[in-house]
């Protein structure tokens, strides 16, 4: 029988991902309390935190002017979403909102440049997000004497991303895949925090002298998670201040680049951010961008704090796996291999579209078995999965539609809310932000639930009506008829 796990890979930084549980550390953290109450989180963050006070942001935009980052098209100003950019006169479509020099960046060259450098280089292959992570930290502990004080001054202590949300929040998101990620990359934080603090932090106690925790971890990682432009993640890892105080906006649906990094001055050598409106601004309004079209509603959860009323973002993810217990494991498994897949499958669902196009043919090589299991042979080796594209037996896709339907019947269950009661907890006005997002994430999760396992259940109802292998082959032999008839040859 197939394994079918209901669960969302997650996606993280450094492109591994975490375990699937969390041990839940809610030790305090000296380290914030320390820093300033700052804005609401840019980048479409939604705020939990007082706004910076109007000397603070000024003192943020005396900070860029003295380093001659060019933002006089743009201000940093408070905006509903908390903290954002608008425009200081009317921009055309394209033009450029600022344009920050790398010396203000936080990278991996900033890392390199600065006195935790050392240690990061010497600490093996240190992932970028975590080296970086270091340096905000340190730089946040210096205080007024870090090159980056005014900027760190206007960030958030905490976004409305999930891996802020507290114990009592969580159980808003009981049963969703949104639940299992969130814990998941808290407990891959915690993980890389526990090497950091023994390899790097305790043995450098002159670089890190004040109390730091995995509290103070998991903010900075939040703060990467929700501020980095995606294209600048991984290797290219880059915290571009100023720039990243731009928010989202569901009504920009182009995926045209609004950025690129270029050279100024002599021969090109003053590397800059170069930061465009995608739209038209007029003086007054805010800048926005568009962050991922492609990410859903949970994803938009965890990494900025926010979701939208869009079905295109309501996802759930089918992981499908080859059992080891399956005794035809290791031919199933060449077989997908043959055909660009593996052991494990994923299979992202998008509300009201169809089914991926390789989904059905990995689903019946999982349940192939019995009489079918001569398709394994191989003799078929190459054009198995030709014969998978189409129904093999009655029994191998009968099987297909109950497991389907068992798993999202089980995963439905989970929920401790009904999509009716959803709806109705969609009307009140009085809702928090957390409280909508957990409404809105777990009721496009069930919706997309719903759907699948209707399509399984109509394809159920149609198992008599389908054409099999056997019946396919027959017609090629000729012994069969265009409407099922067996054809005698007499000689």
């Amino acid at each position: 029988m197939a394994a079918l796990h209901l669960l969302l890979p997650p996606h993280i930084l450094s492109g591994h991902g975490p375990p699937p549980l969390l041990r839940l550390h809610r030790k305090p953290s000296p380290l914030l309390h320390l820093l300033p109450r700052a804005a609401a989180a840019a980048t479409g963050a939604s705020a939990v935190t007082t706004a910076p006070s109007d000397a603070a942001l000024q003192n943020f935009r005396r900070w860029l002017s003295t380093h001659r980052a060019d933002t006089g098209a743009a201000a940093p100003a408070a905006v509903p979403e908390g903290l954002g950019l608008v425009a200081a006169r009317s921009l055309p479509r394209g033009e450029v909102v600022a344009e920050v020099p790398k010396k203000l960046w936080m990278d991996a060259d900033a890392v390199a440049a600065s006195d935790i450098g050392r240690v990061c280089g010497g600490a093996g292959d240190l992932r970028p997000w975590v080296s970086v992570s270091l340096l905000i930290l340190r730089e946040a502990a210096r205080g007024g004497d870090s090159l980056w004080a005014p900027y760190l001054a206007i960030l958030p202590r905490q976004t409305d991303s999930t891996i802020f949300w507290s114990e009592q929040e969580l159980l808003e998101i009981q049963g969703t895949q949104l639940l299992s990620t969130t814990m998941g990359v808290k407990e891959y934080v915690q993980s890389e925090f526990d090497n950091v603090e023994a390899q790097i932090i305790a043995p450098n106690k002159d670089l890190f002298p004040g109390t730091i925790t995995c509290d103070d971890f998991l903010w900075a990682f939040g703060v990467l998670r929700s501020r980095v432009f995606p294209e600048l993640r991984g290797d290219k890892l880059a915290l571009i201040p100023f720039a990243d105080l731009i928010n989202h906006s569901d009504d920009i649906t182009s995926k045209e680049p609004c950025w690129e990094i270029k050279g100024k001055g002599f021969l090109g050598r003053d590397v800059v951010f170069s930061l465009r409106t995608p739209l038209e601004v007029k003086s007054g309004e805010q800048v926005y961008v568009q962050y991922d079209l492609d990410k859903s509603n949970a994803e938009l959860a965890l990494d900025y704090g926010f979701t939208e009323w869009n079905s295109s973002r309501d996802s759930y993810t089918l992981t499908l796996e080859i059992s080891e217990s399956d005794p035809f494991y290791g031919d199933k498994l060449d077989i997908a291999e043959l055909n660009g897949m593996g052991e494990t499958a994923y299979f992202d669902i998008v509300l009201g579209e169809s089914l991926p196009p390789q989904m059905i043919p990995y689903l019946r090589l999982l349940c192939l078995g019995g009489t079918d299991a001569f398709l394994l042979e191989a003799l078929f080796r190459n054009k198995v999965w030709d014969h998978l594209e189409l129904p093999v037996s009655r029994d191998n896709e009968e099987s297909i539609c109950q497991v389907i339907q068992k798993a999202c019947k089980s995963a439905l269950a989970a929920y401790h809310t009904t999509i009716e009661e959803d709806e109705e907890l969609l009307e009140r006005e009085d809702l928090q932000s957390r409280h909508l997002i957990a409404i809105e994430v777990r009721i496009g999760e069930k919706k997309v639930l719903q759907q699948i396992n209707d399509i399984f259940k109509e394809r159920e109802q149609e198992l008599d009506d389908l054409e099999y292998y056997q019946e396919r082959r027959l017609k090629d032999l000729g012994f069969l008829g265009d409407n099922g008839e067996i054809i005698f040859w007499e000689s």
